[in-house]
């Protein structure tokens, strides 16, 4: 937990349409006015006109821009150390590859870090944790919360929509994760912070009580940004990613283990969050009707995903982090999470046999 009672907040946070065309003046604000900038595969032909003009037209210096698609982590290590030392700011634009590859070669360097998302797949560009390719294998590392966050609602809304869903289940997840977190203390094994638990409980009851018409209104995915970055808050007030990680999470990471070419990251969570409201009896009510009435269900059910990795991935789960103690971590608690993907109605129509 952070003993000496002050954290990090973003400086900047700006979360709205065209919000990107103002980047320069934003950077030029806090003095950041020589920098890097890292963006996702494809994005310098989407992208790279509009924040080159803005950055130009208020002086801002570009000392480095280019193209990355790597988050091994000798390889940000060695990007990191290439850095001028004249740079102010590492910006990353566009998807967790790239925002994850900028957020910690910018820790490494102690650089502040601009966090410039192009879709709402995870709250991931608002964490203090990157997640790389350790030895091989995908770990999350230490890094810290962004200096800035720029989110464009004209971008979001032009990725595909299969990552608004994973947004809304990494979204919907801090309702088991929080569950989970009493649970650890009530075992003996964690101390809630309930302010850290107030910040990821506000963010995930606004979302999940936004009126839409459509994913893609201009409110739903202002609101599902907005509450993607209050859960980074609330890591950063409780010193891990306590509050909005999760049972649910240990599931998609051994689904990540486990599989070749695994599903999105908030996919693969959102499947799980329903399976762990379940098994808690905790507002699988809410769960249910906010993934049916979104269309995550319908989208989930068309990906081919097999009951048999979810099986095994709830069996790896407590190995993921043999630390905490969710209710995965009680063989009672595992038993009932499988019964429910062999018997239930709902994941009977996602996943296959």
């Amino acid at each position: 937990m952070n003993a000496t009672g002050s954290i990090a907040i973003p400086v900047i946070l700006k979360v709205g349409k065209g919000v990107l065309q103002n980047i320069g003046a934003y950077l030029k604000d806090e003095d950041l006015d020589q920098v890097v900038i890292y963006f996702g595969n494809g994005l310098i032909d989407m992208f790279g006109m509009d924040v080159m003009q803005s950055l130009k037209e208020t002086g801002v210096q570009v000392l480095e821009y280019r193209e990355l698609d790597t988050v091994d982590i000798d390889d940000i290590v060695k990007l990191a150390f290439a850095i001028s030392n004249k740079a102010k700011a590492v910006i990353s634009i566009g998807g967790g590859k790239v925002i994850d590859a900028g957020k910690y070669a910018a820790f490494l360097r102690k650089l502040p870090f601009i966090s410039v998302p192009t879709s709402s797949s995870s709250d991931g560009f608002s964490s203090a944790s990157a997640s790389l390719i350790v030895d091989g294998k995908r770990n999350s590392v230490p890094a810290k919360l962004a200096y800035g966050i720029i989110v464009d609602t004209e971008v979001i809304k032009t990725a595909p929509e299969k990552f608004i869903y994973s947004g809304i289940g990494d979204m919907l997840s801090k309702i088991t994760a929080l569950y989970d977190w009493d649970y650890e203390q009530q075992c003996g094994v964690s101390i809630v912070n309930d302010f850290a638990v107030m910040i990821a409980k506000k963010a995930v009851n606004s979302f999940v009580r936004t009126p839409y018409q459509s994913i893609k209104d201009d409110l739903f995915l202002k609101e599902l940004v907005d509450s993607l970055a209050m859960s980074g808050i609330a890591n950063e007030i409780a010193g891990s990613s306590t509050p909005t990680s999760g049972s649910e999470h240990l599931i998609s990471h051994a689904l990540d283990q486990l599989l070749e070419v695994p599903q999105l990251h908030g996919v693969q969570v959102g499947i799980a969050t329903y399976i762990m409201s379940k098994v808690q009896n905790h507002r699988y009510v809410r769960v249910n009707t906010v993934l049916t009435d979104t269309g995550f269900w319908d989208y989930a059910a068309g990906l081919g995903m097999k009951k048999t990795d979810f099986l095994t991935a709830i069996d790896m789960a407590p190995s993921i982090k043999p630390h905490r103690h969710t209710y995965l971590h009680e063989e009672q608690y595992r038993e009932a999470a499988k019964q429910l993907v062999t018997e239930d109605e709902i994941l009977g129509r996602v996943l296959t046999d």
